[in-house]
């Protein structure tokens, strides 16, 4: 344990958060995603993390205390779609975790072009979750000094 550090954060997860660049992506996901395939078929065989006992709000409230979002981009965070529901729906965990950014703008993806994308992200973090697309992305932007005239 270390103080001020979210006891949800594991030493293996804080180390994947600290070695991500600016752009790269994270993706937290429910316990249904397909962590395992996904990162078979990346690029570079991406890490896949578990937070069995934690929820994708409690994971992504976590990764967030530590997390800078890029600003260099329109929509840093992206959510799986909710099938069958018109554009614009978002599930009460999605709003959840929207109200955890506010005012950065998130995007809603259909199912297989969030698959796409979870492909080449940084990592996936596969949660206890249990809400059908539970499934969420982060952009990772940086943490800087002001520039110096």
């Amino acid at each position: 344990m270390l103080k001020g550090i979210d006891p949800a954060l594991t030493p293996e997860l804080l180390m994947v958060l600290a070695q991500m660049g600016h752009g790269d992506e994270i993706v937290l996901a429910d316990a249904n995603f397909t962590a395992d395939s996904l990162a078979a078929l990346s690029p570079q065989g991406r890490p896949v993390i578990r937070l069995p006992g934690i929820d994708v709000v409690r994971a992504s409230k976590a990764v967030l205390s530590l997390f800078p979002l890029d600003t260099f981009v329109e929509r840093p965070v992206a959510f799986m779609q909710v099938g069958h529901e018109p554009a614009g729906y978002l599930s009460a965990l999605q709003r959840e975790v929207a109200a955890m950014v506010t005012p950065v703008p998130c995007e809603a993806m259909e199912r297989f072009a969030f698959y796409d994308r979870a492909r080449h992200a940084f990592a996936i973090v596969q949660t206890g979750e249990l809400q059908p697309y539970g499934n969420v992305l982060f952009k990772k932007g940086v943490i800087a000094a002001p520039l110096q005239p």
